[in-house]
């Protein structure tokens, strides 16, 4: 349990429940393909959406740590230029002590992360406006521009009236995705400064899409595979 902000040192690590939920997910759930730049974030993010005949729409993602010399993770060129606030909150060990698994996940906040960057969703009604592939990499597409890229497409703080920053679905065209090791027929959007996007269709009920910023690219081969 966690008092007043403090974790006490015989805390369960969160990832292991959440390494336990993904692995209970009844339908195939994507991840890029292994690679040495990339290492999966421990925490997966999950979304569900009810209604009164039960589950209609869940999603599983995946964000990872970017290695841009992943020959050596310890180089700091790996690292972020942080603030000293940010580096005190990582380094600095509390007078009452941090379970070993909070210090390690505390060290990824040096390293720039790929947020969010494969989502998978399935729903229970594929015919629904918001299933479609096109749709949900939209969707997905302008998520990550929202809280990744504030700053850059000069939102306010709050909820902006201006949407003339969204991607829209008169970008998507025709693509082909990599996966399990085999081209697949999928759509991409190639129109936005920040992210580029692309997104197929796994099976009648599940969408993968993939969001990944411009400055990432050169780093991540855009491959995907099964998770198992």
């Amino acid at each position: 349990m966690e008092f007043r902000g403090v974790v006490p040192m015989d805390a369960p690590d969160p990832s292991d429940a959440s390494e336990e939920r993904l692995r209970s997910i009844d339908f195939p759930v994507m991840q890029l393909a292994p690679q040495p730049a990339l290492t999966r974030m421990p925490m997966t993010g999950f979304a569900e959406t009810t209604g009164p005949g039960g589950r209609t729409q869940q999603s599983v993602v995946f964000s990872y740590t970017l290695w841009r010399y992943p020959e050596d993770h310890s180089d700091p060129r790996n690292e972020l230029e942080l603030d000293a606030a940010t580096r005190r909150a990582i380094d600095e060990e509390p007078p009452w002590g941090r379970p070993a698994w909070l210090i390690e996940q505390a060290q990824l906040f040096r390293y720039p992360t790929v947020w969010e960057a494969v989502s998978t969703t399935w729903h229970a009604d594929p015919s629904a406006p918001d299933a479609s592939p096109e749709s949900q990499l939209v969707h997905h597409m302008n998520h990550v521009l929202r809280n990744r890229f504030r700053e850059e497409l000069g939102l306010p703080a709050g909820p902006a009236e201006d949407r003339s920053w969204q991607v829209r679905e008169s970008g998507v065209v025709p693509g082909t995705v990599r996966v399990d090791g085999r081209d697949v027929d999928g759509i991409t959007v190639d129109t936005d400064p920040f992210v580029i996007g692309t997104g197929f269709r796994v099976d009648r009920q599940v969408v993968c899409t993939v969001v990944l910023a411009r400055d990432d690219l050169p780093f991540i081969d855009v491959a995907l595979e099964t998770f198992r």
